[in-house]
């Protein structure tokens, strides 16, 4: 069986530090939203932005690491 190659192992960090990301996102985005009085539409776009924000930065963070480790 073939080791995944440095890039296979980046991509796969950032996939899983996009997903665990986006969880967060959803929690604290929708709390934040909440907390301002947002409803609707409007907290969609919101918890919707946090979430993609949160994802692709922790998904950053993710890739740089497992790229480290290869």
């Amino acid at each position: 069986m073939t080791q995944p190659s440095c890039f296979d192992r980046v991509k796969m960090g950032f996939m899983m530090g996009f997903a665990v990301g986006m969880a967060a996102g959803a929690m604290f985005g929708t709390f934040s939203c909440l907390r301002i009085g947002m409803r609707g539409r409007e907290l969609m776009g919101g918890v919707g932005k946090t979430m993609m924000q949160s994802g692709g930065t922790f998904g950053t963070f993710m890739a740089i690491g497992m790229g480290i480790r290869c």
